[in-house]
């Protein structure tokens, strides 16, 4: 095969005829209608497959991971839990910025989102919410926990102890 001395427009055509299938067959259409008016916005063969690897390549992985990252919630675990595995789940999601914050402000437990989204100094960036949320989460827990040994010691009746009534001598 002759590739190397044909121009751009017909080793373009030439990988275009391969290209097949759901999504990629609107794609190759837009390609084809820019061969056809001579519009074609690549200079070399590379830049086309770099665009078509851009476009369709290692899409399915990044697309269980957004998947797997959009299912994830804190649920029960500690918040400290769910950042690792949020953060676990991020990696290869193609999730950033603004939409990553988001996706982690959704699976968080809604009583700490409603307090750091209510705060007066919301976090930023996902750093500072992963440590925020964080924090939140620790103290909620602890204060659980100081709830439920306080009630448990008045249940066994080891409350604080009375005061002693003064009496009025006449």
């Amino acid at each position: 095969m002759k590739m190397r001395e044909a121009v751009v427009e017909e080793q373009v055509q030439w990988v275009l005829s391969y290209v097949q299938g759901g999504s990629a067959d609107v794609w190759k259409e837009n390609v084809m209608e820019e061969l056809e008016i001579g519009e074609m916005e690549y200079k070399t063969v590379e830049e086309f497959l770099t665009s078509l690897k851009k476009e369709f390549g290692g899409g399915e992985e990044e697309l269980v991971k957004a998947a797997e990252l959009r299912k994830l919630e804190q649920g029960g675990r500690t918040m400290k839990k769910f950042v690792q595995e949020f953060k676990r789940a991020v990696r290869g999601s193609g999730y950033e910025g603004r939409l990553l914050v988001e996706e982690f402000k959704r699976g968080m437990n809604r009583a700490i989102r409603r307090k750091l989204m209510e705060a007066e100094d919301q976090p930023g960036s996902i750093e500072q919410w992963y440590r925020r949320a964080t924090a939140l989460d620790r103290n909620w827990r602890e204060s659980r926990r100081e709830e439920e040994k306080m009630r448990e010691k008045k249940e066994q009746g080891g409350g604080a102890p009375k005061q002693k009534q003064r009496q009025n001598l006449p």
